[in-house]
């Protein structure tokens, strides 16, 4: 297994002092069945879902789109956001590569700079932030105040 974006991850709560803790789970990556395994509402974790949207017919941009755990990435709104002429879910092969993470365990931070980070506000209301380590077996519980210190996201609505 490659650890390497799990690696990343740990090293960099642990260098900006985050208040974390890692849960052991068994492999799981739907935010609604591994909720439960991990302890936490389903509208704690935070849903990270990589979107191509298309700029005109030469321009591709990608998104990691972070929202609440009971919601769903709004892409109508993202398109309207970003001034799109398509969206659409990157393939999983795209979201892969920009993620460094599996289907089911993409973190709520890109360390590429192709993947521009978009969450959406309402995150900011929860007070732990619940998401897999870029793992389908273990998961991060996250004080979303560090969370947002570390990550410095834009904010736009973009759930429903």
């Amino acid at each position: 297994m490659d650890t390497s974006t799990y690696d990343k991850l740990v090293s960099l709560l642990e260098e900006n002092s985050a208040e974390y803790r890692l849960i052991d789970h068994p492999a799981e990556g739907r935010t609604d069945i591994v909720s439960p395994l991990r302890g936490n509402e389903v509208g704690d974790a935070a849903k990270c879902m990589v979107i191509m949207v298309k700029l005109g017919k030469k321009v591709t941009q990608y998104v990691l789109a972070v929202v609440p755990g009971d919601r769903k990435v709004d892409l109508n709104a993202l398109k309207s956001l970003l001034g799109g002429t398509y969206i659409s879910f990157a393939t999983p092969e795209i979201a892969e590569r920009l993620s460094g993470c599996v289907a089911g365990t993409i973190l709520p931070f890109s360390f590429d700079p192709d993947l521009r980070l978009i969450v959406d506000p309402d995150i900011q209301k929860i007070k732990e932030l619940f998401f897999n380590a870029a793992r389908l077996d273990r998961s991060v519980a996250l004080r979303t105040e560090d969370y947002l210190r570390i990550a410095q996201p834009r904010f736009e609505t973009i759930s429903q």
